[in-house]
């Protein structure tokens, strides 16, 4: 019978054992993955200062030191445009590395990791049974876009984005950058180049899926439309389903939460995931280990209670905020703005990129543009 059992090794799982053990040393936590790490996930790779942050609260800190800072940021649609400096640097780390530091962080202090691919799991009275022969006390679902935890708890799916990824050397015109252009269409399309630092960017385009799925030519050809040459010596081209948060986001009580991806957590303006899975992980583990402390079988509540403290007028102002920007004339007055103003580039970075909200002098300078 183990403590926790965390399906899904990632960021927001690696981060769910920190959390626990963090809080009870003495806890038995066991991740299971379907890979060997390190390996391969299709993201961004940008990594926000309050990612680490939050991690510094459970001691572990200096992961990506050996990696180069990127303090710029640039937006354009088509010719309206903002290039400054961020408040704080963000990272560009591949998973390959990061998922790695992470996982082994969860496992200095004291997680078990195996490899595992994961079928289902099936609830009792007072545990947890994990394909039929691991018995757990507290789960946590950190599986990813396509959750097997999710499905078995009957949470349904919310929109869902489409996004191809993929490496390529850095142009000189965007080295030290992150950059994100958006499309001239639907929104939220844009395509984006962010570079690690080390003579190669992550480059790649996702949209929103509505009617039809779009074919991998079709986001190849995206990108390189709105970024020139971006596909140029391209290499490890990966497509991915980034399930987008909406509105509101209840976690169930009871004995098993969600983190991540898995609860449908990407942010629906930018495609960012990293900051939630970090947070919700951390979060669900304590939840986890006050439980344990309390004897008690429900770690969901004191987890919805955290998670909404945290995220819920963040989530909301995502979403308010992803609907106004379909319209082009917001999306281009949002821009101008923070082309015009430091202080708005900023708010518009925390929103897209941590736990930001519309702030006064943003939705100002949306009426007023």
């Amino acid at each position: 019978m183990w403590d926790l059992v965390v399906i899904g090794a990632g960021p927001a799982g690696a981060s769910a054992a920190l959390g626990a053990l963090a809080v009870d040393p003495t806890l038995s936590v066991l991740m299971l993955d379907r890979h060997d790490f390190p390996r391969d996930k299709a993201c961004g790779d940008g990594i926000a200062p309050h990612v680490f942050d939050l991690l510094a609260e459970v001691g572990v800190t200096g992961i990506v030191d050996d990696w180069t800072p990127v303090r710029r940021f640039a937006l354009t649609r088509g010719e309206v445009g903002v290039d400054r400096d961020m408040a704080r640097p963000n990272w560009v780390v591949p998973r390959t590395v990061f998922d790695q530091r992470l996982a082994d962080a969860a496992q200095a202090a004291g997680a078990d990791l195996i490899r595992r691919r994961i079928r289902g799991i099936q609830l009792a009275k007072r545990s947890i049974t994990v394909d039929g022969d691991l018995e757990a006390r507290f789960v946590v679902g950190a599986d990813g876009a396509h959750s097997v935890v999710r499905r078995d708890l009957g949470v349904k799916a919310g929109p869902v984005a489409l996004a191809i990824r993929g490496y390529a050397p850095t142009p000189p015109g965007r080295a030290a950058s992150q950059v994100v252009a958006y499309g001239p269409g639907r929104q939220p399309s844009y395509a984006w180049s962010f570079d690690r630092g080390d003579g190669w960017s992550n480059v790649g385009y996702g949209e929103q899926l509505t009617t039809g799925r779009p074919t991998r030519a079709d986001l190849l050809a995206n990108l390189e439309a709105l970024l020139p040459g971006a596909t140029d010596g391209g290499k490890s081209w990966w497509g991915h389903h980034l399930p987008l948060s909406t509105w509101f986001w209840h976690p169930q009580p009871g004995p098993v939460m969600l983190a991540g991806d898995a609860a449908g957590l990407i942010n629906p303006m930018t495609g960012e995931g990293i900051y939630y899975a970090v947070a919700t992980g951390l979060l669900a583990g304590r939840a986890v280990a006050e439980a344990l402390h309390k004897d008690s079988t429900d770690a969901g509540t004191s987890y919805r209670r955290q998670t909404n403290r945290l995220l819920g007028k963040h989530l909301r102002h995502t979403a308010l905020t992803a609907q106004l920007t379909r319209s082009g004339r917001i999306l281009d007055a949002g821009i101008r703005a923070a082309a015009a103003d430091q202080a708005i580039f900023d708010d518009l970075v925390e929103l897209g990129l941590a736990d930001g909200l519309i702030t006064r002098r943003l939705l100002r300078a949306l009426v007023s543009s």
